[in-house]
């Protein structure tokens, strides 16, 4: 591999010479790198982008990533075209913040309000409206940004673009020659479920693998088919729109990405700093540019994507995004570990519903490794789903997504076989927990009070508060930022109540209400 410096022709006769050979050869790859992404950027037209994310997905519930209780043929051949990303995840596991970290390149904590759920929307640049003034044409269908109210700070539209009622609209304004950017935001595999939809859909319920923080039933595997169906419905999603570019004659210069942008709702995923809440799938594919068929382990964040596609459309990178591009890693023909400094992600946790009385958050930051995943709760005398009794299903708007899991849960949180489980998803947690993923993938066991891992929590620990001091994290460096009292833009003048089924099997009064 050396061939190409000229100097293994010559003998390496002493330690001196062989550092000289690995030092010129580092920088021979790093100019290697920089003259390939150069090289893409030159010959390349800006390419089309198109964004396909669904809502509400953990990282592995696809036929690429290894389930093979779901049919997902559309991404899993998408997937055979580009590069799976196996250690993708989301900025904060809640929508309006994953989404508006995304947007803008930056860490939740850096956009005031934005870092809750039904937020406001700061004025800052986000790669859109970059983009569009760059002379892309920008669109989005779905969600976008949100949920919550970006007019309160003065945005016109939403600040993922104008948006649309499909693509076919959006493409017949796009002038002659002119890149496009569309982001479409599915709401599937997004509660509430179509009730028994898995019962049409192919999927068997006893090869259904439940993860072991959830009980293992029948009513459980029936929620998750539920939720594997939706996925399999935005499946044909991404389908339908490959088939309407190579219709338009766009596929060959479009670059498509599919994702999620956060886990899935269930107990100890979404709003959780878990990897069930926090871990995405991402795929990559534009095979003209990108070397196909990849499988990349580093770590990548959502709100890289910024960077990503300012530095691929020849647009300057604001220096307020903290992000980093991977624009590198997709160019590259290696697969594995390709950029060793991506080896850790960090994430942020505020307030997702309005569940507690006051509305009060539940503040945490996270570090994961490949080895271990550290979390800081800065409030560990809340409870982290909400009060009980009900331990999250009053906020006004959340109602509409009863979980039966979690009802099951509820039920029987004092049985034998649920107990600990319940207590792992809603019983209040201790300041800091530390999981071992080696031997425990799951993240069932906190070790942050075992003396031989003392160590390796004090050096996460070290390194996350290192991150956020330099980042001016308002939780670690004295400012006050009150995401308790942000407004919480979504019917909070409505009163709240349990769900009829959380009102039989608690025995409440339906009148209950405890945020009161």
């Amino acid at each position: 591999m050396f061939d190409n410096l000229g100097i293994m022709k010559k003998k390496i006769n002493s330690p001196i010479n062989l550092i000289i050979v690995i030092i010129l050869f580092f920088i021979s790859s790093c100019e290697l790198v920089t003259h390939e992404t150069v090289a893409i950027k030159n010959t390349a037209k800006r390419p089309n982008i198109l964004l396909l994310m669904s809502d509400n997905q953990s990282a592995d519930h696809l036929g690429c990533y290894g389930d093979t209780s779901i049919k997902t043929p559309h991404i899993d051949n998408l997937a055979r075209m580009g590069v799976i990303f196996k250690n993708a995840y989301c900025s904060a596991p809640s929508c309006s913040p994953a989404r508006a970290s995304m947007l803008t390149g930056q860490d939740i904590w850096s956009l005031g309000e934005a870092a809750n759920l039904w937020s406001s929307f700061p004025k800052v640049k986000v790669y859109s409206k970059l983009m569009e003034e760059s002379g892309y044409h920008v669109g989005i269908e779905g969600k976008g940004w949100g949920p919550g109210d970006e007019t309160v700070t003065g945005w016109e539209q939403n600040p993922g673009g104008v948006r649309y009622d499909s693509f076919e609209e959006f493409f017949n304004e796009i002038e002659k020659g002119q890149p496009w950017m569309y982001w479409y935001s599915s709401r599937d595999p997004h509660r509430p479920y179509k009730k028994e939809g898995w019962k049409n859909s192919g999927i068997h319920l006893d090869s259904i693998n439940v993860p072991p923080y959830l009980p293992d039933n029948i009513e459980v595997r029936k929620d998750i088919a539920d939720y594997y169906n939706e996925i399999q419905r935005f499946d044909e999603e991404v389908g339908s729109y490959i088939s309407l570019l190579k219709e338009m004659g766009q596929l060959e210069n479009t670059m498509i990405i599919v994702c999620s942008d956060n886990g899935w709702q269930m107990p100890r995923g979404l709003a959780n700093l878990y990897d069930f809440g926090t871990k995405i799938p991402l795929i990559i594919s534009w095979p003209e540019f990108f070397p196909p068929g990849r499988k990349v382990d580093d770590f990548i964040n959502i709100k890289d994507f910024a960077p990503t596609l300012l530095e691929l459309s020849n647009i300057p990178i604001p220096k307020e995004m903290n992000s980093k591009s991977f624009l590198d890693i997709l160019i590259s023909k290696k697969q594995g570990r390709i950029d060793p400094k991506r080896d850790h992600v960090i994430m942020a946790r505020e307030r997702h519903a309005f569940v507690r009385k006051g509305g009060l958050g539940y503040p945490g930051r996270a570090i994961r490794t490949a080895d271990y995943l550290y979390i800081k709760n800065y409030e560990p005398d809340r409870w982290p789903a909400g009060d009980p009794p009900l331990y999250g299903d009053v906020d006004a708007h959340m109602l509409h997504y009863e979980s039966p899991t979690k009802l099951h849960m509820l039920k029987n949180k004092e049985s034998q076989k649920v107990k600990q489980l319940f207590d792992l998803a809603f019983s209040k947690r201790v300041k800091d927990e530390l999981y071992n993923l080696l031997e425990d993938p799951f993240q069932m066991n906190n070790l942050a009070e075992v003396n031989e891992y003392r160590p390796i929590l004090e050096a996460l620990s070290n390194q996350l508060k290192s991150y956020l001091v330099k980042t001016k994290d308002p939780r670690e460096v004295g400012q006050v930022f009150d995401w308790d009292n942000a407004p919480y833009f979504k019917d909070r003048d409505k009163k709240p109540k349990p769900s009829k089924k959380a009102i039989q099997i608690l025995g409440l009064k339906e009148e209950y209400n405890y945020l009161d």
